[in-house]
Formats: C-alpha cells, structure tokens, sequence
C-alpha cells in the first residue's frame, strides 16, 4: 500500500529506464533533498555541520569512488587515502600557485590530477588481482604519504610541513578559510557531493558500468564478448581517483582547513573501506548510509553514555568502536554481503507485496 507502484504505467523508454522509475522514490529523493538543502542549514548548529554533517558527505563522496572501483569493477583497492591527499595536496598547490583560479576549476583539476596517479598504480591490476592487487594498492598510500611528506615543494617549504587552506570566494562568496561560515562550506560540499553522486548512478547504468560489472563477475569471459580489460580497469581507476581527489580537496578546503599528511593515512583507507562493506558493494546509495554510519557511530559513543550517567574513557571508546565495526563487518560479509543497500531493498519489496506474506 505504501509503497505500490500499480497504476504508474511506463509509455516510453525514457520513463522505463529513468533512475527513479517509481513515483516512491522520487517523492523520497524529494524529501531528502528539502531536508539537505532547506531544513538543515536552519536547523543545525555550527558544531553539526562542521563536525557531522561535512565530514560526511566527503567521506560519501569517498566511498562512492571506492564503491566503482570494488563494488562494480571487483578491484580491491587500499590506497583511498593516498589518491585523497593526491587531490588534497594538488587543490593546495593549484590555489597557492594561481589565486585567481575558480575553486570549481580547482576542485576538478584536482581530481583530474588524482585521476592521472590512480592510472599509474592501476597498471598491476592489468596482471594481478585480489589479495596481490590490494597489496599492490597499499603500497601506493605508503609512497604517496612519503612524498608528499618528504618534498617540501607540495607543502609550500612550510617550517611545520602541513598545508592550509587559503581563503578563496566563488560567485562573491567566501568559501574556504577562516572566514567561510559552516553554513556556506556545507553548501559547497553538499552540491559537489550531490552533482557527483548524480553522475555516478548514471555512469554504472551506461556502457561503461555494464563493462565493469561483467569484469567483476568473470574477466576471462567478458574479455571473449569483446570488453577490453585494459580499457576497463584503468577507467574504472581513474574515475575512482578522481571522486577520491575530489573528497580529498574537500576535507582539506571545506572541513579541516589545515592538515598534514598523516591526516590521510591508512586508517582513512580502511575506515572508507569499511563504509563501503556496512552500507553495500555496487550501490552509490550504500556509500551513503555507510558513510553516515561510520559517521555517527563515534559521535554516539561519546554522546550516549553522559546522558545515561555513564563515564566511558575516551581510549575505551576507541575500543568499543573498532569492535562495533568489526563485528559487523563479520555479519555483513556473512549473512548479507551487499551491505545496507541491500536491508533496504529488501524492504521496500516487502512493502510492495504488504500485507501478503513475502
């Protein structure tokens, strides 16, 4: 009853082949756009948005790019954060060098950087896979921190050796630096997330996601119907490493403002992998509510016991935290490995057959 697509009759190819082909879920991606874009900058605070809200829609956008890379291409990737501080670190230098550059054609050109270095440490997954690829892959997040690290050019030869965001505006408005509200930078953020996200449901519905999915599921066969692995797997890298660029400008330009490189270590790569397992490999809406769980679930640790008269040391917190997402990585991966993606299909075809037996 609530969720019944009788009666929406479909006339044309381009209504059958939309995104959101029921009328449900246009009314629900209506719904949460309002909130997005109307409810919550007059609702939340400061503290909301710089330390929930913003972080969340980079890491989104993050998983997204790790998401076409595993979810739809089946290559195992640990070098997340590295093709982030690649995006980081080239939006810095792109701003520094050429202040008058638009910071849309900043954040572009960083992912495009990004996308080129992704290409390079996508080479190996011509010749190896699994295990040997994800190992290939981590060795690129060690060099790329070393780098950016060791050269004092990508960090402006600052004594401290990090990099700051340096106040930019964009249509009159300040966007980066200290200056820029919490307000503004989750719009940017928010619209760059959103105009992105667009783009990859789109592309995994084209030409080039069928090929990447049909390299996911047997390479050897799709290589007889005429996909070219090679072709494939780097685009599927770089697009990746661009999405990652991406999300790496936004940390350091609209949510950290100021950061060094171990901001970017392997703990990011692990942590946007796990969003990407929690919430569903092959769905750009599973990067979603991975993301948002990743998110949330430190913020309750410590939220949640003071209102209970509870006091839980921050190291403990640290504790229950990896074991939280451990042990449902382990549930996931076991009893439903596409994540949550998956739990709310389920659903809302339950909803559909409602109150028959499913």
């Amino acid at each position: 009853m609530l969720y019944r697509e009788a009666g929406q009759i479909k006339t044309t190819y381009a209504n059958d082949q939309a995104i959101f082909p029921i009328a449900q879920d246009r009314w629900l991606l209506g719904i949460a756009l309002v909130i997005a874009f109307v409810v919550i900058p007059i609702w939340a605070d400061e503290y909301m948005l710089q330390a929930v809200l913003i972080p969340f829609l980079i890491f989104a956008l993050a998983a997204i790019g790790l998401n076409l890379l595993l979810g739809y291409c089946g290559q195992l990737s640990l070098g997340t954060g590295g093709f982030m501080a690649v995006g980081g670190y080239a939006a810095y230098k792109l701003t520094t060098s050429f202040p008058d550059l638009n910071m849309i054609v900043v954040f572009a050109l960083s992912g495009l950087i990004a996308a080129c270095v992704g290409v390079v440490f996508g080479v190996p997954s011509l010749r190896i896979k699994g295990f040997y690829l994800a190992v290939a892959t981590l060795a690129s997040q060690f060099f790329l921190q070393w780098l950016f690290n060791k050269v004092a050019w990508f960090y402006n030869y600052s004594p401290s050796g990090t990099i700051t965001a340096p106040p930019r505006t964009m249509f009159g408005v300040m966007v980066t630096g200290p200056e820029a509200t919490a307000e503004v930078r989750y719009f940017v953020t928010l619209c760059i997330v959103m105009l992105l996200a667009l783009v990859a449901k789109n592309l995994v519905r084209g030409h080039i996601g069928r090929s990447w999915m049909a390299i996911r599921d047997m390479d050897i066969a799709a290589e007889i119907i005429g996909i070219r692995p090679m072709q494939a797997k780097l685009s599927a890298f770089a697009i990746s490493s661009f999405y990652c660029g991406v999300a790496g400008a936004l940390m350091v330009f609209t949510w950290l403002g100021s950061v060094e490189t171990e901001a970017f270590n392997i703990d990011i790569s692990f942590q946007v992998l796990f969003m990407v397992i929690i919430g569903g490999l092959g769905s750009v809406l599973g990067s979603f509510l991975g993301a948002a769980f990743i998110t949330a679930v430190p913020i309750l640790l410590t939220n949640l016991p003071p209102a209970f008269g509870l006091r839980v040391a921050i190291d403990t917190q640290k504790h229950f935290e990896v074991m939280i997402f451990g042990g449902l990585i382990i549930f996931f991966l076991i009893a439903e490995p596409l994540g949550l993606a998956r739990l709310w299909q389920i659903g809302k075809e339950k909803l559909r057959l409602w109150p028959f037996p499913y």
